[in-house]
């Protein structure tokens, strides 16, 4: 269900109303007052962005030294009313030179008022795109003098942004070299257990795309998904070419994606904006590719020593290698004294975190490398207590590697004058959540 707000306050910190403005006649206009005496006035202001007061809901944001607060009197969607406050702002940072605060609303009543009635009609929201919105809301705000100057960009047609297809793509794009760069960005979220098997295992992706590309080009991207691959041999009536194919879980797509031919072509058709976008997101439950295998083992040695060995086992190809591996190991509070031995990299405790920090700066496939550390701990009086140790922790980055195995099969580039195009395509997977139990 969209917001359905009934009204939005801008308020400075000390809970007066900067700016506000009423959508809905449900509510009364004294619902500040109870935001400033149940919500503001309490400690538990930070502690929960959504308040329910009465009959009505109170969702509100710190944005520097402003608070926005919706206010909704249905059940109304809080994920939206928040996306909707943070485009709000982006949307009053690209008119006001970059500042957000309450010197920049007091010098720009009118405007905000004009942009308030624009991004939301009745309570629900409206476009807030600031290409769109500058080509019929010409006015300029009032620009803080730390700013920095709005770089001159050419005016793209207002009918064909509006009313159009393609919103998010402006005519006349030249370049002089046409190129696509593409990247497939993973995380790898693990859980462990000490013997080395998977209690839980996912990997969430993004395809970033930047491109420079003259004109109103289409693309097509290919990937190796199961239902992709399918489709494509029902509709060319031949056999699935044999190799890995994968099950794409969640998907999202940038608006540029012609949804109706995925649909019924299983590929991602779409006319890119021009530069850096996100393309798309997914997440893979299945079949994941584990970059690293860790085996440690931890042995108590009385009560005041500890004895440490950490094995890391590469599993992506021999010709590969991760950058920036990090092994944080938990130790007890009361360490006192630590001694290494390391194949590879280096290793230090860090009281702070009150970890054993192994860094490895590249680590080739297909390898192994092992750290044994001795641990001496102060003596205590008390009874010995049993030891609950936190997960290992892993960082890295691999590139050219995907944890899911996707791939791009093919990207194709056509355009009605016919230019040739530069595309490249990268790989990275990098450590979400990478635990594993000792």
């Amino acid at each position: 269900m969209p917001v359905a707000a009934s009204a939005i306050y801008f308020l400075n910190l000390r809970g007066d109303v900067l700016i506000n403005r009423l959508y809905r006649d449900d509510v009364g206009g004294n619902m500040v007052d109870a935001f400033r005496t149940h919500i503001m006035q309490t400690k538990e202001m930070g502690t929960c962005p959504v308040r329910q007061i009465g009959g009505c809901s109170f969702l509100y944001m710190r944005i520097s030294n402003v608070y926005i607060v919706i206010v909704v009197s249905s059940n109304a969607n809080a994920a939206s009313s928040f996306k909707f406050v943070v485009e709000a702002v982006n949307l009053f940072k690209s008119y006001f030179g970059g500042n957000f605060d309450e010197d920049a609303i007091r010098n720009n009543f009118v405007l905000i008022y004009e942009l308030l009635d624009e991004i939301m009609d009745f309570g629900y929201p409206q476009n807030l795109s600031p290409e769109i919105l500058k080509l019929y809301i010409t006015q300029e705000g009032i620009r803080s003098p730390f700013s920095s100057k709005a770089s001159e960009k050419p005016v793209p047609n207002a009918t064909l942004q509006v009313t159009g297809a393609v919103g998010w793509r402006r005519e006349g794009l030249h370049y002089k070299k046409n190129e696509v760069f593409l990247d497939i960005v993973e995380s790898v979220n693990l859980l462990m257990s000490s013997k080395g098997s998977v209690l839980r295992c996912d990997v969430t992706g993004k395809i970033l795309m930047k491109c420079f590309l003259s004109g109103m080009p289409d693309l097509k991207l290919g990937l190796n998904d199961k239902i992709g691959l399918e489709k494509e041999s029902q509709i060319k009536a031949r056999p699935t070419r044999s190799g890995k194919t994968i099950e794409l879980d969640d998907v999202t797509f940038h608006q540029c994606v012609n949804l109706t031919r995925f649909n019924s072509e299983k590929t991602v058709s779409f006319v890119p904006p021009d530069g850096e976008f996100e393309l798309m997101k997914y997440r893979i439950t299945e079949g994941v590719n584990l970059p690293f295998r860790v085996l440690p083992t931890i042995k108590e040695l009385g009560r005041t020593r500890l004895e440490v060995n950490v094995n890391v086992k590469s599993s992506y190809g021999a010709k590969m290698f991760a950058l920036g591996v990090v092994v944080k190991v938990p130790v007890p509070k009361q360490t006192a004294k630590t001694s290494f031995q390391v194949t590879t990299g280096k290793a230090k405790y860090n009281a702070s975190i009150d970890c054993l920090v192994w860094k490895i700066r590249k680590f080739p496939g297909q390898t192994e490398a092992t750290m044994n550390a001795e641990v001496e701990l102060i003596s205590t009086m008390g009874e010995k207590k049993a030891v609950t140790r936190p997960p290992i922790q892993m960082e890295f980055q691999v590139p050219m590697f995907t944890a899911s195995g996707l791939r791009v099969r093919f990207l194709k580039v056509w355009e009605k004058s016919g230019y040739n195009t530069v595309e490249w395509v990268r790989y990275i997977t990098k450590a979400g959540s990478y635990e594993i139990r000792c």
